[in-house]
């Protein structure tokens, strides 16, 4: 490979002697140079078949060895000329480009918040991924620009447009993919918020799911093939633009090849599943639409602002690679190309589907949110259809419905009788508060009523109802048990203090009678027979009950009475 200058070639200035050349007022050893095939060139360069040395200025080398060794030389291939239009516009797009860096950071962190449980056909990576190809741009375009900065200054041209040229390519390989997560993860959400009222309301395994599993292959299948047909390959002839016919021979074909126009075909296939991920989301999750005129125009009605943005920018930034790939001239693969069409067309739709997404990702909320908004909402508007008014939490401490965990169990009891009622549970009541069934037949089922003068009654010692207050836990709990069974069964009490009067008894155990069912009517039992298996002509008395059979038809008065 020949490391030619930009100009033509130039004959050796003559010096002291035969042997000797003065070149930028330093004398070198002619016949050295012509033995290693040195060449001196009209834009200061001196090269042969492997080195370029410079030869003006501070940069020309101080002495040359026999062996062909040059002392403090400078070598093409460094950065000596100074920042060029292309540079300075470069370092423009890199910290807008790093605004756009940070302020994706703040938006992974908004969107990929959990608030709620994750499902298992919902997880967190999902709505992240668009943040992180985001993520991926922003930083491709930073390295891409800061580097072109030193295809500028660079004297030959060399590895820094190879570095611009790789990123760049990068760069609109991540937006492709940022785009399509885009659109993908609101297909996503829509599904989401349509099955969250309902869970059985869309079915697996239909049209709707197969399609919806193998879009995302298909999308990363033609992604990964353009990646492959334009990353790994021989760079090394776009550096190869040191004069004119060395661009027109060597880097112009190597930048406009089959395999550049295949990579920018394969895009057009991304693009083109992408728009069709968008339209089957809104046949699905939205409206329908009859006839093609319709359903266009519900298309543009129910697609997201977002994406009628995202959409265009991504076909401009897949119509520039198509065209630089048959185009060499408009290339930012070419050195001194035409700035109008490198940073328009190539750098500046990446930076637009960057800042309209941050832009949305602050408007929109993050969506576990939205979707415990949008229960509340639904849960509301059940209730104004029931009549159910859910009051504030300080109504009840305003209208004394505290529940004190002090409190007796009795007061207990009470307040639960009042509210199954609908009565107020305050502290004391009386028994026509409570409700008689025995004497008002309207009232509904309810709970026993209890008073102080049924717990109090003659005969009857009730537990005591302060609570206990020392600190043994065990003494506490056998408290509780006394009061609640002296409140629910005073009958265990009677046995064990008999009562001054029978007839309470009697009462008592006539009202237990009545709330049970009669005995079944047995015929005869193994008593009746005698040793043979003779009825002995006794009947059970169970069975021809008056009291069970004469009785009207049981009525419960309380839960604990079933």
């Amino acid at each position: 490979m020949a490391l030619l200058a930009a100009r033509e070639a130039l004959s050796f200035p003559a010096g002291d002697n035969a042997t000797d050349t003065l070149i930028n007022n330093v004398h070198l050893n002619l016949t050295t140079l012509k033995h290693w095939n040195y060449t001196l060139y009209s834009n200061g360069s001196l090269s042969n078949t492997s080195w370029c040395l410079l030869t003006f200025d501070s940069y020309a080398p101080a002495r040359l060895l026999p062996n062909g060794t040059f002392i403090n030389a400078t070598w093409c291939w460094s950065p000596t000329e100074p920042i060029g239009i292309r540079g300075g516009i470069g370092i423009g797009y890199a910290v807008l480009f790093g605004v756009a860096l940070v302020m994706s950071l703040v938006c992974l962190n908004k969107h990929g918040s959990l608030h709620l449980p994750v499902e298992k056909r919902f997880y967190r990576i999902g709505r992240r991924w668009q943040w992180y190809w985001a993520l991926f741009v922003s930083a491709t375009a930073i390295i891409s620009l800061l580097v072109a900065v030193d295809v500028d200054r660079y004297f030959l041209p060399e590895l820094p447009v190879i570095l611009t040229s790789f990123f760049w390519y990068l760069m609109q390989w991540g937006a492709m993919a940022l785009v399509w997560e885009a659109v993908r993860h609101w297909g996503s959400w829509m599904e989401r918020q349509f099955i969250d009222p309902d869970p059985f309301t869309l079915r697996d395994g239909d049209r709707r799911s197969r399609v919806e599993f193998y879009l995302p292959l298909l999308f990363y299948l033609f992604l990964w093939l353009n990646f492959f047909m334009i990353v790994p390959r021989n760079w090394g002839a776009i550096e190869l633009q040191r004069y004119p016919q060395q661009t027109v021979e060597q880097a112009a074909p190597g930048a406009t090849d089959a395999r550049f126009k295949a990579g920018a075909f394969l895009l057009v296939a991304c693009w083109l599943v992408t728009g069709f991920s968008l339209r089957h989301s809104i046949k699905y999750y939205c409206p329908r639409n009859r006839g093609i005129f319709n359903r266009i125009i519900g298309f543009v009605r129910f697609a997201p602002l977002r994406f009628l943005i995202l959409l265009p920018l991504a076909a401009a930034l897949v119509a520039y690679q198509a065209l630089v790939s048959f185009y060499f001239e408009y290339s930012p693969l070419r050195v001194g190309g035409p700035n109008y069409a490198i940073f328009p067309g190539g750098y500046t739709p990446s930076l637009l589907i960057l800042f309209t997404q941050i832009l949305f990702g602050f408007l929109n909320p993050n969506e576990d949110l939205e979707l415990q908004r949008q229960r509340r909402v639904r849960n509301q508007a059940i209730n104004r259809e029931m009549g159910i008014t859910i009051k504030p939490s300080w109504w009840r401490r305003v209208n004394g419905e505290t529940l004190d965990t002090n409190g007796s169990t009795r007061d207990q009891l009470l307040r639960n009788v009042r509210e199954i009622h609908g009565n107020k549970a305050t502290g004391t009541a009386s028994a026509a508060e409570v409700g008689n069934p025995t004497t008002d037949g309207n009232r509904p089922v309810e709970m026993t009523p209890v008073s102080p003068s049924s717990i109090s009654s003659p005969g009857v010692r009730s537990p005591p109802l302060t609570p206990y207050t020392g600190r043994s836990e065990q003494r506490r709990q056998e408290r509780a048990q006394q009061m609640v069974a002296g409140i629910l069964f005073p009958e265990s009490t009677q046995q064990q203090n008999p009562p001054a009067s029978a007839n309470t008894t009697a009462q008592r155990r006539a009202e237990l009678m009545m709330d049970g069912p009669p005995p079944p009517p047995y015929t005869e039992t193994s008593r009746d027979r005698d040793p043979r298996g003779h009825t002995n002509g006794a009947r059970s008395v169970g069975g021809q009950s008056e009291t069970s059979t004469n009785q009207p038809p049981q009525q419960i008065r309380s839960m604990l009475d079933v």
